[in-house]
């Protein structure tokens, strides 16, 4: 990695903000290193740091990406598929629970910046892991990595679940017989969208599989421009009233909320790739505004539109037959066709990495396949899109967006470095995330088993 003796640390490639700089001094820095193993002296990768490789950018070793671009790989990291969900968490927490999604985008946008001072502490920081071996030593990156791979496993799902559901709304009873079997509807959607995803997931080069980052961000654009056309332009009009609030759906709401948010785990990654690395804090400004007033203006029309009917997907909600309807589902479907790889790459390369794998392409084929096949197992057994991504929300988001980044930044700055009003700020953040974690969890599983 970046260090190449015991007792001397090579300056990070990129910025020099203050940040930097100050994470650079011997008295900071070195004891925090060597007292948990985050990097061993000698310099070489540990299997566990391998692991995490992937997460680099390809720009990451050369000059890096612009300002700009940056940009666009962080909008299209925020701007996923909960766009489509957030009126349904609207009409669960009713409208004064905007004030909540304001408050959650503030919250992930203030640990975002944590996690780039964590950065700043050391060279060798690549990836989300690595700040959790940074504070807490190899305990810390496996935790860490666990909630990591949960998260990224069930949006996985998630994308499965989409899929089917807005496949067999456009092509509504669709079947196909195999002998005596008959599959049907959304559960023979959900296995054909797998059949056509699984060789994107054979591709081991995360540089093939390199964010459209331009694209994604238009496609969240245009479904919000293509809900708006149906509510004025095909007769649906703004008839829901909805409610000001409903305390029993708060934590729902929450969950959803904060998946909207879920970017940090690739957040590292950004940054390492930036040009000027000390401006990664305004990227994080820039996406976290332009991704509130794309996820408010969602909510609100949604709601407006369809009220406390509105369903997980909003897209489920338009008209049938109408262009817009047809253009919002179309472009609904891209984002996890392009992502889905982009999600259970990491994971499948974390196995390969325990099994020793290595570049056993058959062994490699076969674990990206049995991946594939188990969220499919899943997808068909739990297909309740909007209670699954409340339960990612509550759980694995809220550890990965909230509590992780601010336990990490705790442990490596201490108390004494942080000061009294942002320890107070953080620990807040800890008290009311864990709660918020531990009430939407409860909800959103309590509504699953429900279901069943």
């Amino acid at each position: 990695m970046a260090i190449g003796g015991a007792g001397r640390l090579h300056p990070p490639h990129g910025g020099g903000s203050p940040e930097d700089s100050a994470a650079q001094r011997p008295d900071f820095e070195q004891p925090l290193l060597h007292a948990h193993g985050a990097v061993p002296a000698n310099g070489k990768q540990e299997p566990a740091e391998r692991d995490h490789e992937a997460q680099r950018s390809p720009d990451a070793d050369d000059d890096g990406a612009t300002f700009v671009r940056t940009c666009f790989n962080g909008l299209n990291a925020l701007s996923g598929v909960g766009l489509l969900s957030i009126p349904y968490a609207l009409s669960e927490g009713g409208w004064l629970s905007l004030v909540l999604l304001l408050a959650v985008a503030m919250v992930c946008c203030y640990t975002g910046v944590l996690l780039r001072r964590c950065m700043a502490a050391s060279p060798s920081v690549r990836g989300y892991p690595d700040i959790g071996a940074l504070a807490f030593g190899a305990k810390g990156r496996l935790a860490v990595s666990a909630f990591l791979y949960a998260e990224l496993y069930l949006v996985a799902i998630g994308f499965l679940i989409l899929e089917g559901d807005n496949l067999d709304k456009l092509f509504p009873g669709t079947s196909l017989s195999f002998g005596d079997v008959v599959v049907s509807g959304k559960q023979l959607f959900v296995v054909l969208v797998a059949v056509v995803i699984l060789p994107t997931t054979w591709l081991r080069s995360l540089a093939v599989l390199a964010y459209v980052s331009a694209s994604g961000v238009l496609a969240s654009v245009v479904v919000v421009f293509c809900v708006l056309w149906a509510a004025v332009g095909d007769g649906v009009g703004f008839q829901g009233k909805g409610r000001m609030l409903n305390v029993s759906g708060l934590p729902t709401a929450l969950g959803l909320y904060t998946f909207c948010y879920c970017g940090h785990a690739i957040f590292p990654t950004l940054c390492n790739s930036m040009k000027e690395k000390d401006k990664f804090s305004k990227v994080l400004v820039i996406c976290f505004v332009a991704c509130t007033l794309n996820y408010g203006s969602m909510a609100i029309l949604g709601y407006l539109m369809y009220g406390d009917d509105v369903k997980s997907q909003v897209t489920l909600n338009l008209p049938e037959g109408k262009i817009s309807s047809k253009l919002a589902i179309y472009t609904t479907l891209i984002n996890p066709f392009s992502k889905y790889a982009l999600m259970v790459t990491p994971v499948a390369q974390a196995i390969e990495e325990r099994l020793l794998a290595g570049n056993k392409r058959s062994v490699n084929i076969l674990i990206r396949t049995l991946i594939v096949v188990s969220t499919v197992v899943i997808a068909l057994t739990v297909p309740f899109f909007g209670h699954l991504m409340a339960l990612v929300g509550s759980l694995l988001s809220v550890m990965a967006s909230m509590l992780l980044p601010c336990i990490c930044y705790l442990k490596i700055f201490g108390l004494a470095r942080c000061g009294r009003g942002e320890t107070l700020l953080i620990v807040t953040i800890i008290v009311l995330g864990s709660l918020v974690a531990a009430t939407g969890t409860y909800s959103s599983l309590k509504k699953i088993i429900y279901e069943f």
